[in-house]
């Protein structure tokens, strides 16, 4: 398959049938999950391969990547739907609101002010540490509840939670959590689950899945550093 949009349109049907498989085991309609292709690091004209397969959400890391992308993705069709799953540092958030439908990774309320100056009216979701590891980013879920209750007095449109368990651990239980916290706070949206555990997340009520690797294959190896 030396054409990208045929090996893309593959990965995403076989990503969508898993998706589907997972959504009956738990009784779900497989059109409750939303796939958000994480293209960090995918080339441009793969990205466009993904978009002409029909994969319109799509998520970025990186303030400048997902910002150089828009611009040269700008007039496509399907338009893409930008999400921000990284972790959003203040500073990034004016350069990004223009092109973000959605961000996934809000986590403290220093970032409230700015969102709601630059990003009137966002919908977000509130990033949920459940490993208790704060070098990913994430709210205690102890803070959880009154930074919802000031985002939303902010005028921001709080959608839902987010969460990254810990690699290594049994992901479930994490999800678990974190839909119980959703539902104890009358939120929706659960954004759960990457390329190694979407069908658990799936299984757990997660709403939006961010598929990187199972969609658009192994990322490149970091350059070595020179000496």
């Amino acid at each position: 398959m030396s054409d990208p949009t045929l090996a893309i349109a593959a990965g995403l049907a076989a990503v969508r049938a898993r998706i589907d498989a997972a959504a009956a085991r738990a009784g779900r309609d497989p059109s409750s999950v939303t796939l958000v292709g994480v293209s960090k690091t995918v080339g441009v004209e793969r990205v466009r391969a993904a978009l002409r397969a029909g994969l319109v959400d799509l998520g970025e890391n990186r303030a400048q990547e997902l910002v150089a992308k828009a611009a040269e993705l700008a007039g496509a069709a399907p338009a893409p739907r930008w999400h921000f799953v990284g972790r959003l540092q203040r500073n990034k958030v004016r350069m990004l609101a223009p092109h973000v439908g959605l961000w996934h990774s809000i986590d403290r309320p220093r970032l409230v002010e700015v969102l709601a100056r630059e990003a009137p009216g966002a919908r977000v979701l509130v990033q949920v540490d459940l490993g208790g590891e704060p070098q990913k980013g994430g709210c205690p879920p102890a803070d959880v509840a009154p930074l919802v209750e000031r985002l939303g007095a902010a005028g921001l449109r709080v959608e839902g939670l987010m969460t990254v368990p810990r690699q290594g651990d049994d992901p479930r239980p994490a999800f678990a959590a974190l839909r119980s916290l959703g539902a104890d706070l009358g939120l929706s949206a659960l954004s759960m689950g990457m390329s190694d555990d979407f069908e658990v997340a799936v299984e757990e009520g997660a709403t939006l899945v961010r598929v990187g690797r199972a969609l658009f294959g192994p990322r490149p190896e970091p350059a070595p550093a020179r000496r």
